[in-house]
C-alpha cells in the first residue's frame, strides 16, 4: 500500500501558542482586523485539537471576509489557538474549508484570522459577498481610532469645538449607538435562530445514514483530495507500525462525515482518523444522483 504524502495547506491543528506568547502578544499589539469584511449569518463548526482528541463547536458567523471571520460559537476557545474552520454560506454548493488562528475570544464572541487562504479561496469570499450584495463592516476599533485623531487636531489648547467639528462629532456617537443597537439585533436573531440551528444538526445526522457499501478501490479512484497522516511521536519509543483499516462514511457532498479505525493500537489509529477528516471525494452517485455511502481505506505507519 504506498504511503500519501499530500498534506491540507500545511494544517496542524496543534499548533497553540503558550500563555506567556499569548499575553505577549496582547500586551505588545492589539489585534487588527485585515481586510474588509462583510455581513454574514452563515452556520459554521470549529474544529480544535486538545490532547490528540478533536472537538467540534458549532456556530455562526457574524461577519466575513478574506482576512478572517467572527463568529459566535457554542463554546470557548483560547487566543492563538489554530483551528479548522468550516463555513457554509447561503446558496454555496461546497461549504468554505480553511485554517485559522484565534484572535480573541470574549464570552461567546471569536475573531478568528484565516491562516494560508488560497487565492481561489479568497476569490470565491469575493464573489459570493458581491453575488449576494453582503453589506460591508467596519470595526469598532477603526471607528475609534479615526474618532481620536480627529479629536487631537481639533480642540489642541482645550477650547471648544468648531460646528462643523461639533456636529462630525455628533455623527460618530450615532453612528456607534446604531452599531451597538445593530449588534444586540444581530444577537437576538441569533439567539432566535439557535434552536433551528440544532434541529438542522439532528436532521442532518438523520439523514448521513449510509445508502451503499462501495468497496475501496472504486471509492480510491474518486478521491480528490488527501491528507498523509503523521506519525505519533509518542509512538516511535515503542517503534509501532503496521496498516490501519478505517471505516468511513462519505456524504453526498463527497465529505468524509464520520470515520473510526477498526484495527490497530490506538494512537496510530487516532492519528489516521485525524487525516482522514480532511479527505475529499467525487460525490458517489446511483441512477445519477449523489448518495451517501460507506466504505474503507487502509493507511500505513512506519517510523
Amino acid at each position: 500500500m504506498p504511503r500519501w504524502w499530500s498534506t491540507f495547506a500545511g494544517f496542524d491543528l496543534g499548533g497553540v501558542e503558550t500563555a506567556a506568547g499569548a499575553q505577549a502578544q496582547a500586551a505588545g499589539r492589539p489585534s487588527r482586523r485585515r481586510g474588509l469584511r462583510y455581513g454574514v449569518q452563515a452556520p459554521l463548526d470549529v474544529t480544535v485539537l486538545r490532547s490528540g482528541v478533536p472537538d467540534s463547536v458549532p456556530g455562526r458567523s457574524l461577519n466575513l471576509g478574506s482576512g478572517g471571520v467572527a463568529a459566535v460559537l457554542a463554546g470557548e476557545l483560547l487566543p492563538g489557538e489554530v483551528v479548522g474552520v468550516e463555513i457554509l454560506l447561503p446558496k454555496a454548493l461546497v461549504p468554505l474549508r480553511a485554517r485559522a488562528r484565534v484572535r480573541h475570544h470574549d464570552k461567546l464572541r471569536c475573531g478568528m484570522e484565516f491562516v494560508g487562504l488560497s487565492a481561489e479561496q479568497k476569490a470565491a469570499i469575493r464573489r459570493w459577498t458581491e453575488q449576494a450584495k453582503a453589506e460591508q463592516v467596519t470595526g469598532v476599533r477603526e471607528q475609534l481610532a479615526a474618532e481620536a485623531e480627529k479629536s487631537s487636531t481639533s480642540g489642541r489648547w482645550g477650547g471648544p469645538l468648531p460646528p462643523a467639528r461639533m456636529r462630525r462629532r455628533s455623527g460618530w456617537v450615532f453612528f456607534l449607538v446604531l452599531a451597538a443597537i445593530l449588534s444586540a439585533v444581530l444577537f437576538w436573531r441569533w439567539n432566535r435562530g439557535w434552536e433551528d440551528l440544532e434541529s438542522g444538526l439532528r436532521k442532518n445526522q438523520t439523514t448521513m445514514q449510509p445508502q451503499a457499501n462501495v468497496s475501496a478501490d472504486v471509492m480510491e479512484k474518486l478521491v480528490t483530495h488527501r491528507v498523509d497522516p503523521d506519525y505519533p511521536s509518542a509512538a516511535r519509543p515503542a517503534n509501532l507500525r503496521g496498516v490501519i483499516v478505517l471505516d468511513v462514511v462519505v456524504g453526498r457532498d463527497g465529505s468524509v462525515v464520520n470515520v473510526k479505525a477498526l484495527n490497530g493500537p490506538e494512537i496510530l489509529g487516532q492519528a489516521a482518523v485525524d487525516a482522514l477528516r480532511w479527505w475529499r471525494f467525487e460525490p458517489y452517485r446511483v441512477d445519477g444522483k449523489p448518495v451517501v455511502v460507506e466504505t474503507t481505506v487502509a493507511v500505513e505507519f512506519r517510523p
